[in-house]
C-alpha cells in the first residue's frame, strides 16, 4: 500500500501527463508560497495555467473536486500572482482543477471561487 502522499504525487504526474496529451507544456510543479502550494504551472497556449489537482482511490471520501474549497481557491490565486511576480511572467492566466478518481481524470478549467 503507497501512502498518501505517494498517491497524490503519483495523480499530479497523471495531471500532467493528460494536460501535455490534450497540448499544455509543463512550466513548473510544486511551486511553494507563504499562501500555499500550486501543484503544476502549465502553458495553454498564450495562458498560464495554475492546476490544483485532487486525488481519490475512490468515490468513498467524496468527489475530489469537492476538496477545493473557495479558501484554497483563494489562497491558490495568491500563490499565483507571487509566481507571476517572482518570475516575471505577464498576459492572461487562470486556474484549472484537475479531479482524479480512481482512473477517471476530469478538467475543470478557470475554476474560481
Amino acid at each position: 500500500m503507497i501512502s498518501k502522499r505517494q498517491y497524490g504525487a503519483r495523480g499530479e504526474l497523471r495531471a500532467q501527463a493528460y494536460l501535455v496529451g490534450k497540448g499544455f507544456r509543463p512550466v513548473a510543479a510544486n511551486y511553494h508560497a507563504r499562501y500555499g502550494e500550486i501543484d503544476l504551472v502549465m502553458r495553454d497556449g498564450r495562458e498560464l495555467v495554475f492546476v490544483e489537482v485532487k486525488t481519490r482511490r475512490d468515490g468513498a471520501a467524496g468527489h475530489p473536486a469537492e476538496a477545493v474549497t473557495a479558501t484554497k481557491l483563494r489562497n491558490a490565486v495568491r500563490a499565483a500572482v507571487l509566481f507571476r511576480r517572482e518570475h516575471a511572467v505577464r498576459g492572461p492566466w487562470r486556474i484549472d482543477v484537475v479531479a482524479i478518481t480512481g482512473e477517471a481524470v476530469e478538467h475543470y478549467r478557470n475554476v474560481t471561487a
